[in-house]
């Protein structure tokens, strides 16, 4: 593990340095080696007395050197293991971790075992299964280029692998193990890594400069020429780096705001490795809307890159949820994804027939007109194989796990163009959706990404309609699952509510208000009443302006149907538009459950005007305030009264 002033105080340092002292296997089985690149904020210290006391530790004193690198190669100089793993300063081992990598490794005689690691994304399609034999391209390793892997050490030596001290040294070093092993193992049915803060010079943390960019990319495909044959494997590769790494950097805000010569360094250096390093055969390993940039680059074109960049800007994914609903304990999504342009247009394609064709965004029309013709804008067969992966993120804990989904792709043509969407179910089964086991209590939000036509994530979002939220007890043992949105409207899913009324807070966004005869009924969702019928509640009533008031007024919860239907929680409140104290009265009021005399505040507000008038307001809206005049009227009319 490479260290550099991580911070005596960093919690994540900390909880680093105790995961890797506390594996399960015995001291005299591993050993831990820091290489300290000559921290000055008491690091050294540190590492030194915690050496003193545990013989399987050590800690190298360096020089310092700003880069990662040189401590990793040391460290692998000395190590002294049958294999290495490699640890960034921030990152925490599961306590299983090296025992578990350790044995799949010598099962498999692996001389690169890839760990499942967890971070704040979707997990990579590497990890969809444990794999005994990977392939770099099929299995999608590139998608995991950091050094979190366990290595065999007389790999190592055999192929005398080092980081080099240059740009993109990391992706370069695990292109090149990838590319000479002659087998690379993957556990994936167990979290063994999970990524903290990037640490500098990482993989993670790299965004080098223009120049930088160019001498780390030439590294990598230096890297990918030597241990490759001409064809369609180096292609591939190439065209991954080149678009991850180089195209990506062409648009998005970062460039928009980039300084007009710095956005010209960038395009120079780029237009020059692209003529040097990427022929045009290689554009058919490109999405079309990239290569549409690579041409751009081609014809020394930067006025045209920042057109579609900024014609670009907006273009978003969109995951509309059509129907939820509970099959013998496990929680169907049916959802219909799309990608829509800036304003919330869906994204049109051109139709040739039977084919498809990729389309410049509005505003860019003219710049690109000519740019590609028919077969390099052809999509057809990335509209073919679009699919949605869908997954859930524990809020507190930042583990994610992947959903099972079964995808189609929808087209409808209109005149010469087609939209398409891709509708996708998906199944979340709580007992077994944390990698075969029970997901962990807590709330999980719904994430959904695109593949095949063009990348993109996203939330589900609230439905329009009416949609229930009932819960239900699913998994063995049985536990409560409430499907709930959050304040900005985004689908989760809680397990194990800490309580019956917070139960009730996670879908109370789903609140309705009904006014009849001088009170206003305000009806909350109860995704699920035990047989007891729960007990006894009460809603609380407090003026956000004004004189503070606060009211509280008994509430009747009515059971429905677990799994199908939700009860409703009830509560009759007596509105006034001179807003005497036992009723509501104009202004606006947040409300909160009250039960065993704890409150529980909930995710909706509501605002009574002049006339008598009552609505919700989403949480954290703010009505419109009120006119002084109509401050001074309210005040008068109640002193008076």
């Amino acid at each position: 593990m490479p260290v550099s002033n991580p911070g005596l105080s960093n919690d994540a340092f900390g909880a680093c340095v105790r995961s890797v002292l506390e594996q399960s296997l015995p001291p005299d089985e591993y050993e831990v080696v820091f290489a300290d690149d000559g921290s000055t904020d008491g690091t050294r210290r540190r590492l030194d007395a915690i050496a003193e006391q545990r013989d399987n530790v050590r800690v190298l004193h360096l020089d310092h050197s700003g880069s990662p690198a040189r401590g990793r190669n040391v460290g692998l100089s000395v190590a002294r293991g049958e294999y290495v793993y490699l640890l960034g300063q921030y990152d925490r081992l599961e306590p299983h971790a090296l025992e578990r990598m350790y044995d799949r490794a010598v099962e498999t005689d692996a001389d690169v075992l890839i760990g499942r690691i967890a971070d704040q994304g979707p997990p990579p399609a590497a990890f969809a299964r444990d794999r005994d034999r990977a392939d770099v391209l099929r299995d999608h390793l590139l998608a995991l280029p950091t050094a979190h892997k366990l290595f065999s050490r007389d790999f190592l030596e055999t192929c005398q692998l080092r980081f080099a001290d240059r740009p993109l040294s990391e992706q370069a070093f695990v292109t090149r193990a990838y590319l000479t092993a002659k087998v690379i193992a993957v556990l994936a049915d167990e979290i063994c890594c999970h990524l903290g803060p990037a640490s500098p010079g990482t993989a993670e943390e790299e965004t080098p400069d223009a120049e930088a960019l160019f001498d780390g990319l030439n590294g990598i495909f230096d890297v990918v020429d030597a241990y490759t044959e001409p064809g369609s494997q180096r292609e591939r590769i190439q065209a991954h780096w080149y678009r991850t790494l180089g195209l990506r950097r062409l648009a998005g805000a970062r460039f928009l705001a980039a300084e007009p010569d710095e956005r010209m360094i960038l395009f120079s250096f780029l237009r020059r490795f692209t003529l040097d390093r990427f022929p045009a055969a290689l554009d058919a390993h490109l999405p079309a809307h990239l290569r549409a940039r690579t041409a751009l680059l081609r014809l020394d074109r930067i006025d045209g890159l920042i057109a579609l960049a900024e014609a670009s800007r907006g273009t978003r994914l969109s995951a509309d949820l059509r129907e939820l609903r509970w099959d013998q304990g496990v929680l169907q999504l049916d959802l219909s994804v799309e990608i829509l342009r800036a304003g919330g247009a869906p994204l049109w394609l051109r139709q040739r027939g039977d084919r498809l064709l990729w389309t410049p965004p509005p505003g860019a029309e003219g710049p690109l007109d000519g740019l590609l013709d028919d077969e390099s804008a052809d999509v057809t067969d990335a509209v073919r194989r679009a699919r949605v992966e869908v997954c859930v993120r524990h809020v507190e804990t930042g583990v994610i796990h992947s959903l099972p989904v079964t995808c189609s792709v929808g087209r409808a043509a209109l005149g010469d163009q087609a939209r398409v969407w891709v509708s996708g179910q998906a199944r979340l089964d709580a007992g077994a959706a944390a990698l075969g086991r029970p997901l962990p209590a807590g709330l999980w939000e719904v994430h959904v990404r695109m593949r095949g036509i063009r990348a993109g994530r996203t939330r589900v979002a609230r439905p329009a309609l009416p949609m229930s939220c009932a819960g239900a007890l699913a998994g063995e043992p049985r536990r409560l699952v409430v499907p709930c949105w959050s304040e900005r409207g985004e689908l989760g899913v809680c397990v194990e509510p800490k309580s019956f009324p917070e139960s009730i807070a996670l879908v109370s966004s789903r609140a309705t208000v009904a006014r009849q005869e001088g009170h206003v009924f305000v009806v909350v969702p109860v995704p699920y009443v035990p047989p007891s019928g729960g007990p006894p509640a009460e809603l609380v009533l407090r003026e956000q302006d004004g004189r503070g008031r606060s009211m509280v007024v008994p509430a009747l919860v009515e059971p429905g149907i677990p799994g199908r239907v939700a009860g409703q929680l009830v509560a009759r409140v007596p509105v006034s538009r001179m807003g005497e104290d036992d009723c509501l009265g104009p202004g606006s009021w947040r409300p909160a459950l009250r039960v065993d005399q704890k409150d529980v505040d909930l995710l909706f507000g509501l605002t009574v005007r002049r006339g008598g008038q009552v609505r919700l307001l989403p949480a954290g809206a703010s009505p419109q305030a009120p006119s002084l005049l109509r401050r001074i009227v309210v005040r008068v009319l109640r002193e008076r009264r």
